[in-house]
Parts: structure tokens; C-alpha cells; sequence
């Protein structure tokens, strides 16, 4: 009896698998260290779209460890085929030999993540949501290194377990994965499975792979302290704050942060805007990049910047007028229970004017349906006290989404939103009282058909209520507005060698606008054309018309103004630098017929950014914009329009040097200069006609300045210490009686310094 107990033992440990090796991420993969992994060999070409054998043998290892999803590529390439080994910043990427692994931990197609890697060993990491939306915001620790040879090259990365929220599940989990290999010097992309990013369907198609269901723990906080100093008004700034990061388990995720910094070391790009339409910033706070993809419900027309939580709010400038708002603290949740996945966010902030926000996100994904529910409120307190009655604003959404993928042709996404607003607020511009209290509703529905052999169609319909109100936590171009867009797409991928092109895609679209009173706002056409080249670039062309309608939004609420028909052009080009080549160039031109004279009068933009690579970790960037518009039409207040001769001329040029894996210099330097000369002043009448008025109305110029050194120096993973030069200042002028051109506004640009800051910030990540 005890013979055969231990035979039988003995036979059990021999059959039982071994004991999982720990991966050493080192760029040199050991076939001992792999043992056990899945083998992936079937790679296809995806770019071009051809699931064509990858032209260069691919080979890749997925291996579950206790430490995390291990992945390994080899990546064989032929001698005549330059490696382009350019260094990058982080999530900058560049035209260069990498690898690709999305990930969805969660297997439904509703979110996922994007790790890449360079030849160089540069990175960037993404979030995905919405099947194809890529976000660079986010950033993750996770492992990486290459290792090169005369035959080829090979990679390795670990993506530790606590990276992301996963759903508590027994046994083993069910990933989505996919993953692809680059050839800089071609553009080519081979993947396994063969799906691209560019199709409507791409989370919900990758491969299902079966892990063990690890989980890891991890805790932790990451304090900041920065200095500032002004030159300019002679005072300093001391700030401390810290962000909280806790994972006890696999279903739960905890994120906070205290007195977050506002991001001084990431600048945005200067805008000229005098549109009705505020500008979209994104957000560079490490807590609120932090997987926020799980409350990034987009919603309202195709332009992805629209969505239900827009970070930016959370600390924007205050109802009062004193600047931005000086958030307290903030708290963010996600985690699963059974298979519902929720997440739960909320800030505050401080002083007498400062907001509340809180959203509550809840969802249930299964192999063809998902549905999701989320609810958002702003609490605006009343201020001061020169409001009598103030009773505040408070500001709450209602949002349901479903998705339904049938089969691998069809996909079909829903969502329905819902606001109720009470008491008073201010607008994107500032303006007390400008949001109605009230109740409206919207929604949308995107379908997607493959039809095989390249050929795609879509409609996209919606419909936003005339007091629907988003923008007190979310971003919305604008309400009372519906509108349906019909998409006819056919992909070419079997072009002959001969040809410049390995691949094309055509578009040809149909839609039609109108506001929810019935006013029709234009109808519109487009085709377009965008094609990959076989020096790596790609290009991009475009024809479109608007048919005669109607502005409702120009005079902010002062009554509509007729629109003639309107005319586009568009044409870009990409051509990235060649092997060990110094040159890449990027141009594009517009042209275009928009204002009150067309088609007599139109406007003319030329953009050209050439690029000089000195070696691999040295590059100068310099980008010229230059506009003339003969018919550029600015609000004067009231119902009174201003037709204008516009010049502008735009710089963004600097430089970055990666001196080492840790550390990098970057300068920046934008400037603008625009003069408009008054032509013609408009009055609309009641029926929406503009009639020419003599009333005088003032030429004007403005000039920005933004001016940045900055050092970074990675002390540890995610832990930074940043000393930053920086100058600025902006000019608006009116009633310059010609004495300026944009070369001049541009010129005086220089002269700016309303701010000249020296920041120095240190944060470190403490892993406990």
C-alpha cells in the first residue's frame, strides 16, 4: 500500500507542469526562461490590410507569471532592410522598428490597453476604449528591454498584474490580445490576429487567450513638493501634494490624490480661438489619466474629443473669477463584483466658489452584448453676496450605453443621455447665468458594417435636446443640434509593386444638419482619400461642400445668420526619416471657402514641419503655419458681424536631446502673430439675411508667446524631478489703423513676458 502510494506520487509530481520560471526582461530571450509559453508564428500583414504572411519572419512567447503577462518578440529582418533604431520620448513614438501588445484584461471589448515598444527601447503606453480610441495620457510601470543582432532584433516586456482593474473570476482569465510588429523603414505592420486598429472593430476582435488568474497586490504613493519663482511678478510659490495608488487584490483598485499638481511641466499648445466653440485641452495629471478609460463614455458627433467626464473641469477657472480652481483632494474606484464592473469618482474644491464633482459607472459585458450605466453630478456652490436668491447650480447626467456586436460584420453601439439642471452657473466663456436650469435628453447610434472585400459602410445618427446641458463636467461641441452622417469606405491593398502606394482607403460620406427647432443648419459631402507609401509615409486628401444653410451659434444666442454654400480642400503628407537619414518632413495646405462672400472669397493655410536628426537622440523640430483668409467673419456683439482680411503666422520649433535612458533636455518655442484688417460690417436681420451696415468696426491684432526649457532626470519608475524655464504672455489689440501686419504682430511676439517662471518639481514613487 505505501509502494503504491508513492508510485503513484511519484508519477503525479513527473506529469504535474513545472513551476513557473520568473522571465528576466532582458531583451535576450532564453528558450529555458519561455519554456511552457504560447508560440505565435501565424503573423499577416495588416498594414496594408492584406493578411497577407508577414513579409519578415515573426515570431512572438505569451507566458501568465506570477509577476505579470510576459511577452516576447523575434523579430528576424532581412539585411537590405534598413532598422531604424530613433530614441523617443516617452509616448512620443517615432517612425522606427517596434512592437505592439493590446491588452484587454477583462476579455469584453470594453477596454483596453496599448504597449509599445522601440528598437531604441523607448516606450509608450495607451489606453484603448471604444473599440479604436487610442489615449497617450495614461502612464503605467511596466518592464521592457531589446537586444539586437546581425540577424535581427528581439524584445521582451512584463506587464505586472496590478496595472489594471480586472473582474474576479476563478481559475483561469479570459485576455483579448493581439500582437504586431512595425518595420519602420516601410510602415508595414504585421499582427496575429490579423484585425487592424483602423477598423470600427478592434477591441471586441482580438484573440481570446486563456491565462491562469493571478493576482497581484501593490501599494503605492507618490508625494510631490515644487517651487516656483516669477520673475515677472517678483514671487514665489511653494505647493506639496501626493497621489495614492492601492490594489489589494485583483477586483479592486483604489487611486487618490491630495492637492494634485496641476501639470506646470506639461504646457499646452497655444490656440487662436474666436470661434463658439471652446478648445479641448487634454490632461497630464498623473490621477486623473489614471484608468479614467473606464469613464470615458465619448459621446456627441464623430469629433472623439466629446465626452461625458472631461478632467480639465476639475480644477478649471473658477465661478468667481479668480483663477483656477484649487482642488483639495480627489478619489477614484474601480473594481468588479461577479460580473458587473463599477468605478466611482469624485473631487472637491476648496474656497468659497469650489465645485464637487462625483460619477458612478457601472457595466456588464458579455461575448456579442455589453451594456453600461453612468451618472455624473456638479455641485456649484453660490458665492459672495451680491447675488440675491443665489440658490447655487447643481448639475446632474444620466447616461446608458449598449453594444451589440452580432457577429464579426456587424456592430451596432447605442447610448442615450439625460440632464437635469437646476439654479445658475457659468458657461465655457465665463458668463454668470448663461446655463438654463432645466431637463432634455440625447442620443446616439453608430452602426458599422464589414461587407468583405474591403468595402465598409457606416451611418452615425444623433440627436442632442436644446437644454441639453453636458459641460459641467463633460465636453460637448454644442446642444439643439441633430445630426445623421452616412459612410461609404473601400480599401485597396493588392496595389502592383510598381506603384507608390502599397495600400489606399476611400471614403465618400453624406450628412445633413439641422437644430432641434427644425432650422436646417447645411448638408454636406466629403471623399477622401488616405494612402500608405512605401518609404514608410503616408498622405492624406480631401474634398468637401456644405450646401446653403444656416449658423446658429455665430451671434451666441442674438438670432441665425443665412450661410452660403461653403467649399474645402485639404491635402497632407508624411514622409519620415530614412534609415540613418538626418530629414523627416510632414506639410499639409487647406483651402477653403467659408464666410458670408463665397465662393468669390476664400482662405488659403500652408503648414511645413521639417525635422533634422542629428543622430538617434538628437533632433531640431521647427513647424510654420501660415493663413490668409479674405472673408473671415468675427461676432462684434449683439447681431453685428465683421467681415475681416486675416493674416497669421504661427511657429512651433525647439528642440529635444535624450542624453541618456534617464534623462532629457527639451526646448520649446511657440509664437503667433495675427492681423485682421475690418472690410465690411453686417447687421442680421430678423430673417437671418446680413445686411451691409456702415458702422465702423476696429481692425485687430494679437500676439502669444510660449517659451519652455526643461530637464527631466527619471530617479526611479514614475518618479521625476523636473527644472523647467518658462516665459510667456499674450496681447489682443483693437483700432490698429493698419499700422501692423502679422509679420509685425508676430515679430513684437518675441517681446512678450507677462509671466517668466523657474519651476523645479520632485515627485517619487514609493512602493510598499
Amino acid at each position: 500500500m505505501l509502494r503504491a502510494t508513492l508510485t503513484t506520487a511519484i508519477l503525479a509530481a513527473l506529469a504535474a507542469p513545472p513551476a513557473l520560471a520568473t522571465v528576466e526582461i532582458d531583451g535576450r530571450i532564453d528558450p529555458a526562461e519561455w519554456q511552457g509559453a504560447q508560440h505565435v508564428t501565424d503573423f499577416r500583414q495588416t498594414q496594408p490590410l492584406s493578411r497577407a504572411p508577414a513579409s519578415q519572419p515573426t515570431e512572438a512567447w505569451i507566458l501568465a507569471t506570477e509577476d505579470g503577462l510576459a511577452v516576447a518578440f523575434r523579430n528576424l529582418q532581412s539585411p537590405d532592410i534598413p532598422r531604424t533604431r530613433q530614441q523617443a520620448q516617452r509616448d512620443q513614438g517615432a517612425q522606427a522598428d517596434r512592437i505592439n501588445l493590446y491588452v484587454d484584461f477583462d476579455g469584453d471589448g470594453r477596454s483596453g490597453y496599448n504597449f509599445t515598444v522601440l528598437l531604441s527601447n523607448s516606450i509608450t503606453d495607451t489606453t484603448i476604449t471604444n473599440e479604436n480610441q487610442f489615449n497617450s495620457d495614461w502612464d503605467g510601470d511596466w518592464r521592457h528591454a531589446t537586444s539586437e543582432d546581425e540577424a535581427g532584433w528581439s524584445a521582451e516586456i512584463l506587464i505586472p498584474w496590478y496595472i489594471a482593474p480586472m473582474r474576479d473570476v476563478e481559475g483561469t482569465r479570459t485576455l483579448g490580445i493581439q500582437l504586431d510588429r512595425v518595420i519602420g523603414a516601410s510602415g508595414e505592420r504585421a499582427s496575429w490576429p490579423a484585425v487592424s486598429f483602423q477598423d470600427t472593430r478592434f477591441l471586441t476582435a482580438l484573440n481570446k487567450v486563456q491565462v491562469p488568474a493571478y493576482s497581484q497586490s501593490l501599494l503605492a504613493i507618490t508625494p510631490y513638493v515644487s517651487g516656483v519663482y516669477d520673475n515677472v511678478a517678483h514671487k514665489s510659490d511653494f505647493d506639496t501634494g501626493a497621489d495614492i495608488f492601492w490594489k489589494p487584490n485583483g477586483k479592486f483598485q483604489l487611486s487618490a490624490t491630495l492637492n494634485p499638481d496641476f501639470g506646470q511641466v506639461e504646457s499646452d499648445q497655444l490656440v487662436v480661438n474666436f470661434s463658439a466653440q471652446e478648445s479641448f485641452f487634454s490632461d497630464k495629471r498623473p490621477f486623473f489619466t489614471e484608468n479614467q478609460g473606464y469613464f470615458d463614455v465619448p459621446f456627441g458627433s464623430l469629433n472623439t474629443s466629446n465626452k461625458l467626464i472631461y478632467t480639465r473641469r476639475v480644477g478649471a477657472n473658477a465661478d468667481d473669477g479668480s483663477g483656477a480652481g484649487d482642488v483639495t483632494a480627489a478619489v477614484k474606484v474601480n473594481g468588479s463584483l461577479g460580473a458587473m464592473n463599477y468605478g466611482v469618482f469624485a473631487a472637491t474644491e476648496a474656497d468659497e466658489a469650489g465645485r464637487d464633482f462625483y460619477a458612478v459607472r457601472t457595466s456588464h459585458d458579455g461575448e456579442k452584448q455589453g451594456i453600461g450605466a453612468m451618472v455624473t453630478r456638479v455641485d456649484r456652490p453660490c458665492y459672495g453676496q451680491d447675488v440675491e436668491g443665489c440658490i447655487g447650480r447643481e448639475a446632474n447626467v444620466y447616461e446608458v450605453d449598449h453594444r451589440w456586436t452580432p457577429n464579426p460584420q456587424w456592430s451596432i453601439r447605442t447610448t442615450l443621455v439625460g440632464s437635469d439642471i437646476t439654479g445658475m452657473g457659468t458657461d465655457a466663456f465665463g458668463r454668470r447665468d448663461a446655463g438654463e436650469s432645466g431637463s432634455d435628453t440625447g442620443g446616439q447610434v453608430r452602426i458599422d458594417w464589414d461587407m468583405g472585400d474591403g468595402w465598409r459602410q457606416q451611418l452615425y445618427m444623433l440627436h442632442l435636446g436644446d437644454k441639453l446641458q453636458l459641460n459641467d463636467f463633460g465636453f460637448l461641441e454644442r446642444n439643439n443640434f441633430n445630426y445623421a452622417r452616412y459612410d461609404l469606405a473601400k480599401r485597396f491593398t493588392n496595389l502592383p509593386e510598381t506603384s507608390r502606394y502599397s495600400a489606399a482607403d476611400w471614403h465618400w460620406a453624406t450628412s445633413r444638419r439641422v437644430n432641434d427647432h427644425g432650422l436646417h443648419i447645411a448638408d454636406a459631402f466629403a471623399m477622401n482619400r488616405s494612402g500608405q507609401l512605401r518609404d514608410g509615409g503616408n498622405d492624406f486628401f480631401e474634398v468637401a461642400s456644405w450646401s446653403s444653410g444656416h449658423d446658429d451659434r455665430i451671434l451666441r444666442g442674438n438670432g441665425i445668420v443665412n450661410m452660403p454654400a461653403k467649399y474645402f480642400l485639404f491635402y497632407e503628407r508624411n514622409r519620415p526619416r530614412q534609415g540613418d537619414g538626418h530629414w523627416e518632413f510632414y506639410g499639409n495646405t487647406r483651402w477653403a471657402s467659408e464666410g458670408l462672400g463665397t465662393p468669390g472669397k476664400s482662405s488659403l493655410q500652408l503648414s511645413f514641419e521639417p525635422t533634422y536628426h542629428v543622430n538617434d537622440r538628437l533632433r531640431f523640430f521647427t513647424s510654420w503655419f501660415f493663413e490668409h483668409n479674405s472673408d473671415w467673419v468675427l461676432w462684434r456683439g449683439d447681431n453685428l458681424l465683421g467681415s475681416y482680411d486675416e493674416d497669421m503666422i504661427q511657429l512651433n520649433a525647439g528642440s529635444v536631446f535624450l542624453i541618456n535612458d534617464k534623462q532629457q533636455l527639451r526646448v520649446r518655442l511657440e509664437a503667433i502673430g495675427l492681423d485682421a484688417k475690418a472690410k465690411q460690417a453686417y447687421r442680421v436681420a430678423a430673417n437671418g439675411e446680413p445686411l451691409p451696415s456702415a458702422e465702423a468696426i476696429p481692425d485687430v491684432g494679437l500676439r502669444n508667446l510660449g517659451f519652455q526649457v526643461r530637464y527631466r532626470y527619471e530617479l526611479a519608475p514614475l518618479s521625476y524631478l523636473y527644472i523647467a524655464y518658462v516665459r510667456g504672455g499674450s496681447f489682443f489689440e483693437e483700432d490698429v489703423l493698419g499700422r501692423y501686419g502679422a509679420r509685425d504682430e508676430f515679430a513684437d511676439a518675441f517681446s512678450l513676458r507677462d509671466s517668466e517662471q523657474l519651476l523645479v518639481k520632485l515627485s517619487y514613487r514609493f512602493e510598499l
